[in-house]
């Protein structure tokens, strides 16, 4: 008699998502793929500024100091124009993109995750399937706010970590202030904000444009709001970082800034051989992020708790 053939031992499947995630994922596939390349390219902009972008304006600031980076920001195009190449715009694009970000949030939430279902007929399709209002819902935020949150939650890490590394190649005034306090744990929290102003306009307009219109309208004033408010940023309204600037010897003493600029006979006079530069960080960041993050939070969960009431009083109308 033969002796059975050994079987192989089953393999264990990876677990995967199912039910409304899985289905969510599904439907709104070509967003994630399109956030999830945002959130790539982005992350790649932010490491090359960290790398190698960063090498030749340092060079420049350990060279001359300060007119280093001048020279550096007005050797590269006009400073502030989208045509500008300098390192000290390249550094600030980056939250430009994330509020950029916060608005596609909001208007997606409110186009093709509400009321082009609502618009359709897909939801109350779905609400017979079983699904509850309340658990559609419920799935329609929860998994694009946890994609929102890993994407925005990594680019802020990598730009704190550039602050941190390169903050000393901008240019002084008022632009490094604004930036250091638009990075932090509130950047997380705007485009979570979005996801629910797009989810109450969509819930309650049920028509695709006019809620784009409304949710794309409230998110862009809510940018506005953060950047220009106390107890936001406040960039107008606030004085710009200290910045601490010394020239190094030779004997590794440290002196104030000659001002010799690209005079290297004037350096050598002086014995300068290296420049440092950092802005000093504020004592009032923290309490202005966690207080914005907690304003913009709280207003997340009045909102959501506004959607989820609105879709009661329609899916049972």
């Amino acid at each position: 008699m033969s002796a059975a053939a050994p079987t192989a031992p089953a393999l264990r499947a990876l677990p995967a998502p199912r039910g409304l995630v899985w289905t969510v994922l599904r439907l709104h596939r070509t967003a994630l793929w399109i956030w999830t390349g945002f959130v790539v390219l982005t992350a790649g902009l932010l490491l090359w500024l960290y790398g190698p972008g960063a090498d030749h304006t340092q060079h420049l600031l350990d060279t001359y100091g300060y007119a280093g980076v001048q020279q550096d920001a007005w050797t590269s195009g006009i400073i502030g124009s989208p045509f500008s190449g300098s390192y000290n715009d390249l550094f600030q694009d980056p939250v430009s993109l994330l509020n950029i970000a916060s608005f596609a949030v909001a208007v997606f939430a409110a186009g093709s995750l509400t009321s082009r279902e609502l618009e359709n007929g897909t939801a109350r399709l779905a609400w017979t399937q079983s699904v509850t209002p309340a658990r559609w819902l419920a799935a329609k935020l929860a998994v694009p706010a946890l994609v929102v949150t890993a994407g925005t939650g990594l680019l802020v890490v990598l730009y704190r970590m550039l602050w941190s590394a390169h903050a000393n190649l901008l240019l002084a005034g008022i632009g490094p202030r604004a930036l250091y306090f638009a990075i932090g744990p509130a950047t997380v929290a705007a485009p979570l904000l979005g996801l629910a102003v797009g989810a109450v306009a969509g819930l309650a307009l049920r028509r695709t444009l006019p809620a784009l219109a409304v949710a794309g309208t409230a998110q862009y004033a809510v940018i506005a709001f953060r950047a220009n408010s106390w107890p936001f940023q406040g960039s107008y309204q606030q004085p710009e970082l200290s910045v601490r600037s010394r020239a190094i010897t030779s004997t590794g003493k440290e002196i104030p800034d000659p001002g010799c600029y690209d005079s290297h006979a004037c350096l050598a006079r002086h014995d300068v051989v290296r420049f440092t530069r950092q802005y000093l960080p504020s004592p009032d960041y923290w309490p202005r992020q966690l207080l914005e993050t907690g304003v913009l939070l709280a207003a997340t969960v009045i909102l959501v708790a506004v959607a989820f009431g609105v879709l009661r009083k329609r899916s049972t109308s």
